[in-house]
């Protein structure tokens, strides 16, 4: 089976850093799934002939857009997983075409999901005024759904899903803090290029009572929604920010891809060496940059983790009525800086980081 194998090849190259006895299960149990493009939904079913449990699930997952390199980390796991279980799972994805009216757009696509009579529904809890009624609907519809990615084991509780998988967010924006405080940061600026997402605003927020904890400054660099895969404005919005106050040490943002404009950003204002940078997730510039002592630190979610466990968890409920009883089921965070980023490159050279 091929997804086992490439957890063993990656466990063996991290050592220490991966726990074995966590992800192996997960990876055994597993449940398929693809994803499609943003905007509209691709069905399909796994490629395997396996048929351990016989039972048909219909799974309906709502994620981000195509072009978030979060999300596709997500799909990968999630596609590997769809190897497992073949015919016996069909899978749909939905995500919005931006991020540009996040919450609503949202709820819209549960309602989709709801009209597609699924076994059950996986989803993100990023805006809960706008999403949780939706949720509640499809709950009182007898449809179990699952929380992941955002909204934690509260709303889990609130909306009355089975549980929640992935991270907590400001847990692993107080770790972004506590990285910055320990290596000498005084004044740092958390760069939210998704505002009003419950998920990134807890990350700022955890980087804020991190800073004020250690005596040192923060603000919450807010940029429209529209900005979000634009690198050029997120990249002069940072410059701006770093010209106006020549204090500013320490740059956290809440994606790679935003992390490259900001390494931009730093150079283009002759700040290199002075201003360190942190980001929420792993690319492969973000991963050549910590090995060559350009980006202090990376905070990783592990996404393929989380496409695993949540669909996998999905799977196991409807076909046999299983359900793990750790809630919230963290998939990390993980620091990712010089003394580990060796591991991380090799699991991203195996397309899993």
């Amino acid at each position: 089976m091929v997804v086992p194998q490439l957890v063993r090849n990656i466990a063996a190259k991290r050592g220490q850093a991966f726990k074995i006895s966590t992800i192996v299960p997960a990876v055994i149990a597993v449940v398929a799934l693809a994803g499609c493009a943003s905007g509209k939904a691709e069905t399909t079913t796994g490629t395997s002939t396996a048929n351990p449990g016989g039972k048909n699930v219909s799974i309906v997952m709502i994620g981000g857009t195509s072009s978030d390199p979060f999300f596709s980390a997500i799909k990968r796991g999630a596609e590997d997983a769809a190897k497992a279980y073949g015919s016996t799972v069909q899978f749909t994805f939905l995500g919005p075409q931006n991020y540009n009216n996040l919450g609503p757009d949202v709820a819209k696509l549960q309602e989709t999901a709801l009209s597609q009579n699924p076994s059950i529904v996986v989803s993100p809890d990023w805006v809960e005024e706008s999403q949780n009624d939706a949720f509640k609907r499809i709950v009182a519809k007898g449809v179990p759904v699952i929380l992941y990615n955002s909204g934690g084991s509260s709303a889990a509780a609130n909306v009355g899903a089975l549980t929640y998988i992935g991270t907590d967010e400001y847990l692993s924006g107080k770790m972004g803090g506590e990285t910055f405080t320990k290596n000498g940061g005084k004044n740092l600026v958390c760069v939210n290029t998704v505002p009003g997402a419950a998920n990134t605003e807890a990350r700022c927020k955890g980087l804020k009572d991190a800073a004020a904890a250690a005596g040192a400054k923060s603000t919450e660099l807010s940029l429209p929604s529209a900005t979000f895969g634009n690198p050029s404005a997120v990249t002069q919005a940072i410059k701006a920010q770093l010209l106006q106050d020549g204090s500013i040490d320490g740059i956290l943002t809440i994606g790679a891809a935003d992390a490259d404009s900001a390494a931009a950003a730093i150079e283009s204002a002759n700040a290199t060496g002075k201003v360190k940078l942190g980001t929420f997730g792993l690319s492969t510039s973000t991963l050549d940059r910590i090995k060559g002592g350009k980006q202090l630190f990376a905070l990783d979610l592990q996404p393929y983790l989380q496409g695993f466990l949540t669909v996998s968890s999905a799977y196991q409920y409807v076909a046999y009525g299983l359900l793990a009883p750790s809630n919230p089921n963290l998939t990390g965070p993980l620091v990712i800086n010089s003394s580990n980023v060796d591991v991380a490159i090799a699991g991203a050279q195996l397309g899993v980081r």
